[in-house]
């Protein structure tokens, strides 16, 4: 019977009501009434929300007045019942039903029944009011969770909840009723789920559910699904990587979920005991497999596999299942897939391939299930399994229908990711049988499997890249390989087929099969000729040594519609690894041509040129073209400007430095070579270099200068060297040259003489050269009176040094241009010199006295001449007072009989107090020369004589004696004649002899660089320091590591020459073929150490002139002809030099560090250039050179050699031509 049937009187007639209940009642009709008028008229939902708010509020009110009479509660129940009905009215409404606002409006209405009826309470004429109440918050409960109202959804199941817990369940027969109560308490136990309340607490409403079973098998069914349901939810669950013990929590949740399942189970298991028909059995049974394989999959993330068997055996072997009680077990799919991935677990590989090869044969399972089982396998074997999954997948093909896809997630898996290693080979070459399998390609035929064939494609391509990543380039080749076969061959795909021929060809490449990979290559040049084809053909002709082709190559390239100068860089850096420098020149001249058209490139010019230098200067014979590319970079600079073409600031400064110091280093090796005019020419562009540079330093003055004063002197002797006269033309180059230096040498002269001997030495030399060949180009000018005036200025000048007018002196007293006026000056000037040092060097004194007296004898005459006297009475005063020997024997023995010859002729003239003078100045001179004591005698004896104005100078002799003055006569009568003759047999006599004489010996002196070179060219020769350990304590030893060779260090004193010998034979076991060369402090002991040990069988043995500390001795030619690596330091401790380091970004910085600490501070030093890549500092170095480092580089390329030539080597070099 429904409410609205039972009859009711009035209640305001009956029970009177007052005011506000009547008001209240009304309003609520009133807006039900409003309610069922929108369900008919299918209004807007949004008056539906109003009206709901208004029925909350009259409800609020109404509650107030409680408790109710049964008139009034019947009352209530109808309008309850009649807004209940008008909400399932609005809900079939389709407006309402699109509109989520209309569906929680309908549901607040419905919950406002609800509340109706629980205000309400118990009516008299109404059966089991609680359980339809009850039953009005259940289902308003379910609205509110579908619709995810959580909070209101629990309120009202709460609700329903204490409604029904007043009740006894026994009582309960209804069916419907029972359902109920089972229904409500399970979908509270979803709420409180979903809702993330306690687990606990959902437990806990879940076991009640056990006591409303009833012993219904459908209650049974129910309960087991929703302890399985949220058994699957925690089983889904994921822990947070991120949170701490996230491991831990995982497999909490598996506990948790296996313990829902098993309790499933448990209900399942008592649902099966009371089932009555074989349908409840049937659908109980298949519930109860279904909870074993979830437990089963649970023992399996929880790696516990001997459980995950057992559940398995259970499932296959248990009862029931099909048509009847004793039907098969459980048949399920997945099982095969658990029980191998058990069997994996156990590492029982035998029992998973079993199972593995038993889905093969069940031509049912889907395709799903068995490629994951191949994967699982393949993942859990590795490589071993690869060729068992390729079995798996091919026995597959003829049982069952296999997708393309699942082709691609095989070879997918099989193949993995990465390559290089053994297994990743094998996993490739099986996964490479499998691609090429005619069944396997016959798969991927046809338009619906396009895309799985773009995907194995990608497959297969990524794998071949991964293994020629790692260099594995045979496995890699046979990939890219397979990948083609998945290739349409089509005019679409052309393109793609044309890079899998490049790739092809750069694995063969790599392999070295140079005609398979010209066979790729031309294969894509076909259908995409493009720059790429051309550059790997370049590679292989690079490969092939074809230098001749690769540069051919070179133009092809650059003929390509998609041609990119970057191509041609990277040629050069393919030929420089190949060591192909001709190529990697003919790519980068290439390149070069683009610029001149104003072409946008990606590298600088001036890069390319320093680029190009730099590999031409790794292979000798290369100057003529580095010039070539020097001056073009200098004409361009002309061109465009400096800071155009060299760049701006500090970058565009090391720019200009690097090709400055280039030009220099290269002019200063072709003149060590004797290439002395492209040497000029080289020097000529350095000197243009330094001039760019901005804000000039007086540093880039003095090598402006050094560079313009050599190449004048490079000019002059290769005029020497080839013999051929300079042109007018060359001349007056030359002239130009000298007045550009003219400017600056003088200035720099002046202002760098202070406190720098190494600088000194190096810049008086430059003045000198300067003046060298100012005097030379003004002679071939005629200009006499300029040579005087430079050669004044020269000697005026700080920089001027004795043996620099010594030189200036003998040149120009000889040659076809000589200037006695010159000669005489330089040659006064030097004597001067000579003599006011504080220890002269009386050979040269020597030396320039005789030619001063040949010059003015020659320009003067033979006749009585003031000049040439005063030059004799002036040796013979600089004799006075000199120890023995001090003053050249043979000197003083030819002043002597040259002044007593020069009286023969004024006697014979009967000139005979003229003659008597030169006797005398003879005769005083003779007083002075060791082994002239004979003919002093004699002369004493004819001086004091009283000569007769007939015959002047004859002394009358006896019969039988000899006539002295008829022999120097004679004698001089004879040298008049053949002066040659006597010049050529003295010079035999004074010179060569003894210099043939001082050769052979083997044991004699030898200059420290002589020595230094036997040690370095003869490899039996070794050096012998004999010092004793004072001096070793502060000079050490020399280092010849750079001759691997190591010094030895015998102490020798006198008294104790056994004992020396005799340590020195201990040293050396091979005495007789061994070549000594020995070393004192000075030249104290070395010598007669060196012949006491060639008397004592060693093969050779000599003294080094001036040891280590002496004028000529080690240390003093170390600077400046000996590698760094030989110096002899003194050790004590200095500041750290600095030395040039390369920072992260290319730019070179200054870094402190300790490698010439050794230096000691007044040891002289001149600052030094290097250049890197283009960057130039300036660093300190105890050599007078300027040459190219060779720090690291940010260009691929190696540096330019370093050229090291000091100024005073150049000018040896220079001036010994002549």
């Amino acid at each position: 019977m429904r409410i609205a049937e039972i009859s009711s009187p009035d209640p305001r007639s009956v029970h009177g009501e007052t005011e506000p209940h009547q008001r209240l009642l009304s309003q609520i009709e009133a807006s039900i009434k409003h309610i069922e008028s929108l369900s008919a008229n299918k209004t807007s939902p949004a008056k539906t929300a109003s009206a709901a708010v208004d029925l909350r509020q009259c409800l609020t009110q109404l509650s107030q007045h409680a408790p109710f009479p049964n008139s009034l509660k019947l009352h209530i129940w109808k309008l309850s019942y009649r807004l209940w009905n008008a909400c399932v009215d609005l809900s079939n409404t389709a407006a309402f039903r699109s509109s989520s606002s209309s569906a929680v409006a309908t549901a607040e209405l419905r919950h406002i029944a609800s509340d109706l009826l629980s205000l309400a309470g118990d009516v008299a004429g109404v059966p089991s009011p609680s359980i339809k109440t009850a039953s009005f918050y259940y289902k308003t409960g379910s609205i509110w969770h579908s619709l995810k109202k959580l909070d209101f959804a629990s309120m009202c199941f709460e609700r329903a909840t204490d409604l029904v817990s007043k009740i006894d369940h026994s009582s309960i027969i209804d069916s419907s009723e029972r359902k109920l109560l089972l229904d409500l308490n399970l979908a509270r136990c979803r709420t409180a789920w979903e809702g993330g309340s306690d687990p606990n607490l959902v437990i806990a409403l879940l076991n009640r559910c056990k006591g409303l079973l009833f012993g219904s098998c459908e209650h049974h069914t129910e309960l087991t699904k929703q302890f399985m349901a949220f058994g699957k939810s925690l089983l889904s669950k994921k822990s947070s990587k991120n949170e701490e013990g996230g491991h831990n929590g995982n497999l909490s949740n598996l506990s948790e979920s296996l313990k829902l399942m098993n309790e499933a189970l448990e209900v399942c298991e008592k649902g099966l005991s009371v089932s009555k028909t074989q349908e409840e059995r049937l659908v109980l049974k298949g519930l109860r497999w279904k909870v074993l394989r979830f437990i089963a999959a649970i023992h399996l993330q929880k790696e516990e596999f001997e459980s995950v068997i057992k559940c398995v055996k259970v499932l296959r072997d248990g009862g029931g299942g099909g048509g009847g009680d004793n039907g098969g077990g459980d048949g399920h799919r997945s099982l095969s897939v658990l029980a191998m991935k058990a069997w994996l677990g156990l590492g029982r590989h035998v029992e998973a391939e079993k199972e593995l090869r038993g889905m093969v044969i069940d031509e049912g399972i889907p395709e799903g299930v068995w490629v994951s089982a191949v994967e699982a396998y393949f993942q859990a074997a590795g490589t071993a399994g690869a060729e068992t999954a390729k079995g798996v997948f091919l026995g597959l093909l003829g049982r069952c229908h296999v997708s393309a896809g699942a082709a691609v997630r095989v070879a997918h898996r099989v193949v993995g990711s990465g390559g290089g290693s053994e297994g990743s080979r094998v996993r490739a070459k099986v996964v490479a049988e499998l691609v090429s399998d005619e069944r396997v390609v016959a798969l991927f035929a046809g338009l619906e499997a396009a895309k799985d064939k773009v995907a194995m494609h990608a497959v297969l391509w990524n794998c071949g890249a991964d293994n020629f990543q790692s260099k594995d380039y045979e496995t890699s080749a046979e990939l890219f390989e397979k990948s083609m076969l998945y290739i349409p061959n089509d005019t679409e795909n052309r393109i793609l087929r044309a890079k899998g021929f490049r790739v092809l060809c750069l694995c063969h490449l790599g392999l070295l099969q140079l005609d398979r990979a010209e066979e790729y290559i031309n294969e894509a040049e076909k259908l995409e000729p493009n720059i790429v084809c051309a550059f790997l053909k370049f590679k292989i002709y690079l490969q092939k040594n074809d230098l001749q082709g690769a540069i051919k190559q070179i133009e092809v390239m650059t003929t390509c519609l998609d041609f990119q100068p970057d191509f041609l860089s990277l040629s050069a850096h393919e030929a420089v690894a190949c060591h192909a420098l001709p190529v990697s020149v003919a790519a980068l001249s290439s390149m070069l041509n683009f610029y001149a058209s104003g072409r946008s490139m990606p590298t600088a010019e001036v890069t390319v040129i320093r680029t190009l230098v730099t590999v031409l200067s790794q292979e000798p014979g290369n100057e003529q073209q580095v010039h070539k590319f020097l001056k073009h970079a200098y004409i361009r600079a002309s061109e465009l400007g400096p800071d155009c073409f060299f760049g701006k600031e500090e970058v565009g400064r090391r720019e200009r430095n690097w090709f400055a110091v280039t030009s220099w280093n290269f002019g200063t090796k072709t003149g060590q070579s004797k290439n002395y005019q492209l040497s000029g020419e080289f020097l000529i562009l350095a000197s243009d270099f330094y001039a760019l540079l901005e804000g000039s330093s007086n540093e880039n003055n003095v090598m402006v200068c050094k560079s313009l004063v050599l190449a004048a002197s490079s000019m002059i002797a290769s005029e020497l060297q080839t013999k051929t006269a300079m042109s007018e033309a060359e001349v007056k180059q030359a002239v130009q040259l000298l007045d550009r230096a003219g400017k600056t040498v003088k200035s720099i002269s002046a202002g760098n003489f202070v406190n720098d001997d190494q600088t000194n030495t190096i810049e008086s030399d430059l003045f000198f050269i300067y003046t060298f060949c100012a005097y030379d180009i003004q002679g071939r000018l005629n200009d006499i009176g300029s040579q005087l005036l430079s050669v004044k200025s020269f000697a005026t000048s700080k920089a001027c040094k004795p043996h620099h007018l010594l030189q200036l002196g003998l040149s120009a007293s000889q040659g076809p241009r000589s200037n006695h006026q010159v000669a005489t000056f330089s040659l006064n000037e030097c004597l001067s010199s000579f003599l006011s040092s504080p220890n002269p060097d009386y050979q040269n004194v020597a030396l320039v006295i005789r030619k001063l007296i040949a010059i003015a004898s020659i320009h003067k005459g033979d006749t009585d001449d003031d000049a040439v006297y005063g030059m004799y009475k002036q040796a013979y005063r600089i004799m006075i007072g000199l120890k023995e020997n001090e003053y050249p024997i043979e000197e003083g023995k030819w002043l002597a009989m040259t002044a007593w010859n020069r009286a023969s002729l004024p006697i014979r003239l009967g000139q005979i107090e003229v003659g008597k003078k030169w006797m005398s100045v003879g005769l005083d001179i003779a007083k002075h020369v060791p082994g002239m004591e004979a003919y002093k005698a004699c002369m004493e004896d004819l001086v004091s004589i009283e000569v007769d104005a007939a015959v002047p100078s004859v002394i009358e002799s006896d019969a039988g004696k000899i006539n002295i003055e008829s022999v120097l006569v004679s004698i001089d009568d004879f040298f008049n004649r053949y002066p040659f003759f006597v010049a050529g047999c003295t010079f035999i006599w004074l010179v060569a002899i003894p210099l043939t004489e001082e050769y052979l010996k083997k044991c004699k002196f030898v200059s420290a660089i002589d020595a230094f070179r036997k040690l370095r060219d003869d490899p039996v020769s070794q050096l012998l320091d004999i010092r004793d350990r004072k001096n070793l304590k502060f000079l050490g030893s020399p280092n010849l590591k750079i001759v691997k060779k190591e010094v030895v260090q015998v102490e020798f004193s006198d008294g104790n020459e056994d004992g020396f010998v005799k340590k020195v034979m201990e040293r050396f076991s091979d005495a007789p073929n061994t070549v000594l060369c020995v070393l004192d402090s000075f030249d104290g002991n070395s010598m007669k150490a060196a012949e006491l040990l060639f008397k004592n069988g060693f093969k050779e043995a000599y003294a080094i002139k001036g040891g280590v500390r002496g004028p000529q001795g080690w240390m003093a030619i170390q600077d400046s002809l000996l590698p760094p690596s030989a110096h002899v330091f003194r050790r004590k401790k200095t500041k750290a030099s600095k030395q040039l380091h390369k920072n992260g970004n290319g730019a070179i910085q200054k870094t402190e560090s300790n490698y010439e600490s050794a230096l000691s501070p007044d040891t002289p030093v001149v600052e030094n250039q290097e250049t890197d890549n283009g960057h130039v500092e300036r660093s300190v170095r105890s050599a007078p050179d300027v040459k190219i480092g060779s720090l690291a580089s940010s260009s691929p390329y190696p540096n330019v050699c370093s050229s090291q030539l000091s100024l005073s080597t150049f000018y040896f070099i220079v001036f010994t031509v002549q």
